[in-house]
């Protein structure tokens, strides 16, 4: 059993910051690939960055300059640093980690819950 458990959301103000974190646990041999996606009310779920093993990072440009990614491998937990934070940057966020149980298992990608970040005045 793998589970992603995110936290850190919330109510922020626009121009605010707020920091996400996500924890792997469970029985993991690997993590690769980790990331955040998002989905606001009406549209589809969307890449906000995303992170290799090797700390390779890739951003949304809406988020570039804005956001930051990082991992702690010791932990197995992602992080999202979120600043200057706007309007449109309300939604539920979403972890993402392509993880392998066992030296003898496939890769497969696991989801956490979600955490509702509000921007709002």
């Amino acid at each position: 059993q793998v589970q992603l458990v995110e936290s850190g959301g919330g109510l922020v103000q626009p121009g605010g910051s707020l920091r996400l974190s996500c924890a792997a646990s469970g029985s993991i041999f690997r993590i690769y690939a980790m990331g955040w996606y998002r989905q606001a009310p009406g549209k589809q779920r969307e890449l906000v960055a995303g992170i290799t093993a090797s700390s390779g990072t890739n951003y949304a440009d809406s988020v570039k300059g804005r956001f930051t990614i990082s991992r702690d491998n010791a932990k197995n937990t992602v992080y999202l640093q979120m600043n200057s934070l706007e309007p449109e940057d309300t939604a539920v966020y979403y972890c993402n980690a392509d993880i392998k149980r066992s030296v003898y298992s496939t890769t497969q990608a696991y989801w956490g819950q979600g955490t509702q970040v509000t921007v709002s005045s």
